[in-house]
């Protein structure tokens, strides 16, 4: 079964607005959450942390808001940023 089709968080059946969040969504959300805090903790915009490590601004946006989920190059590259991020800057850069 897939992570789509697993539900992560049930709908509240009180309210009319809700809606079933699946165990990928809940994942997208997570990662999201992950880089925005990044991007927070180096004090840079959405458009700066885009330009700075070479990710288009529109991929950052979809990430943050957990529409996509970023491929695994990325995470992976992500996790770079965040052990090294002026050395990641420095090389990209160069």
């Amino acid at each position: 079964m897939s992570k789509e089709r697993i539900i992560a968080i049930e709908t509240d059946p009180t309210d009319p607005e809700d809606r079933a969040v699946s165990a990928a969504g809940l994942e997208r959300a997570r990662m999201g959450r992950s880089i925005r805090q990044l991007r927070h903790r180096l004090g840079l915009s959405q458009t700066e942390f885009a330009e700075r490590y070479g990710i288009p601004v529109a991929n950052i946006r979809q990430y943050e808001i957990g529409r996509v989920l970023p491929p695994p190059a990325v995470r992976s590259f992500l996790k770079v940023i965040a052990a090294e991020p002026e050395r990641t800057a420095q090389v990209i850069a160069a």
